[in-house]
């Protein structure tokens, strides 16, 4: 049995169930996140593969630091609007836009994590998954490379 939960089909509404779209976009999806978050410069940069730590909740968590309440907010929306244009996805759940100082965007199978320094660092979500494959984002002149998403490393696992 498959513990990977899943993707949202991109034509299904946010109130609907969750439903597997024919091919596995997960990593192409998790990339093109790091670069939305790369490009609005977002701090701390991590890549948690869950798969590895045997989830189910998801199969990758990204997660960024916002270094104040309207960067946060940015990050979040540069993150829907490149996967909306670039693949076609939309978040199944939204939460903490209002207050912005943890933003969740549910995209099923790859869950986007935007906090202030101060949640980041009380909810260490690096350690609480801890047996997940965690990779440190370098991000240089705002864009990024991720060895877990590499094609060769995400078909393997």
């Amino acid at each position: 049995m498959s513990t990977a939960r899943p993707a949202r089909s991109s034509s299904s509404s946010s109130s609907s169930s969750p439903v597997r779209t024919g091919t596995d976009p997960t990593p192409r999806l998790a990339a093109c996140v790091v670069d939305a978050m790369a490009e609005r410069k977002a701090a701390d940069i991590t890549v948690l593969d869950l798969r590895a730590a045997g989830g189910g909740v998801a199969d990758f968590f990204v997660v960024a630091t916002g270094s104040s309440d309207r960067q946060i907010r940015a990050i979040a929306s540069a993150v829907e609007e490149d996967a909306e244009e670039r693949l076609e996805e939309t978040p199944w759940h939204v939460e903490g836009k209002e207050h912005a100082r943890w933003v969740v965007l549910d995209y099923v199978n790859v869950v986007v994590h935007v906090f202030s320094r101060e949640k980041r660092e009380y909810y260490d979500l690096e350690r609480l998954w801890g047996d997940a494959d965690i990779e440190h984002v370098p991000v240089e002149d705002g864009t990024a490379a991720v060895e877990l998403l590499q094609p060769e490393r995400a078909s393997s696992s």
